[in-house]
């Protein structure tokens, strides 16, 4: 594979998982519960997505950290699509990406490490934009939409909780990875979505199918296909177009216009997400190029990871 066809293949993975406002806020749901109708797609797009990875499974080994992981797979599974649901596109997608920001503040806090200079305006960036957020949809919003935006903010913690336990897997095979995080998701779902009783009929199944399969199993086949050529740093860059594309679409498609304050706000998190996992590190790469003998390519000193496909 060519470096152009892994950045393809990068952004592709992103235009995909931005179409989850697509799906969830399809009107022929409108008969579920809205309340239950979050965790009711949570498990169906895992199930999907679970039996479509499952042949390409290999290496499976159980892991400790397996438990916390899929744990908090299963949580960011439920909040993200429940926000998703009460909330705008645009809020869920732009709470969900503060996840680099609760790993830095849980290393600060928690573990105590101290914090790198480069981390300091970025912080800044994301918590302004999250707490703009707030102060308008918690004050002047409806109980559903404080319910989305307080979703939204939990996804985030759950997904900053399944980044730092894949960080500590990253030696397992990352199908597995991926897989067993979607099937355990659907699994822990299983008793509450038969209690509520919800069945889908025939064209709502079918919709649900192409959630899990095109919205998750596609975009990590996409992206594991890119990360052979492509490094970490640009597959984050361009990874950055799923949170612009996902209210995009939900507006294109369903008409949903986001609110002026979670325009600005997610424009700041994005510009702290920018600068921290574009210029920073790009940044960092020519240093780190600088100093290598023989001039070998920066991109082979950037640690390569798959953690974007898990969203």
């Amino acid at each position: 594979m060519t470096k152009t066809m892994g950045r393809l293949s990068v952004l592709a993975a992103a235009v995909l998982w931005s179409s989850s406002g697509i799906f969830a806020k399809a009107d022929f749901f409108a008969d579920w519960p809205q309340e239950w109708r979050g965790l009711i797609f949570a498990f169906w797009r895992a199930f999907f997505a679970a039996l479509i990875l499952l042949p390409g499974v290999r290496g499976v080994r159980f892991r400790p950290l397996l438990v916390p992981m899929v744990l908090c797979f299963a949580g960011m599974n439920v909040t993200f699509l429940t926000a998703m649901v009460r909330s705008t596109a645009a809020n869920a997608i732009w709470l969900q990406n503060l996840a680099p920001f609760w790993v830095l503040l849980a290393t600060l806090l928690i573990f105590r490490e101290p914090m790198d200079r480069k981390d300091a305006l970025p912080l800044v960036c994301a918590g302004l934009g999250v707490l703009l957020i707030l102060a308008f949809e918690l004050g002047s919003g409806t109980t559903g939409s404080r319910v989305g935006v307080l979703s939204g903010i939990l996804s985030g913690v759950f997904y900053a909780g399944v980044v730092v336990t894949l960080r500590q897997l990253r030696g397992e095979n990352a199908v597995w990875l991926t897989a067993v995080n979607l099937g355990a998701a659907a699994i822990l779902l299983v008793p509450v979505v038969l209690r509520l009783g919800v069945v889908p009929d025939a064209k709502q199944l079918l919709w649900l199918a192409a959630f899990g399969g095109l919205q998750m199993a596609a975009p990590y086949i996409l992206l594991s296909r890119g990360l052979r050529v492509v490094s970490s740093q640009e597959a984050v860059a361009i990874a950055l177009t799923e949170p612009i594309l996902s209210p995009v679409w939900a507006f294109l498609v369903w008409g949903e216009r986001p609110a002026w304050w979670t325009l600005f706000g997610a424009g700041l998190i994005l510009t702290g997400l920018f600068l921290r996992y574009v210029v920073w590190e790009f940044l960092s790469a020519r240093r780190r190029y600088r100093s290598t003998v023989g001039g070998t390519d920066a991109a082979d000193h950037i640690p390569r990871t798959s953690e974007n496909a898990l969203r």
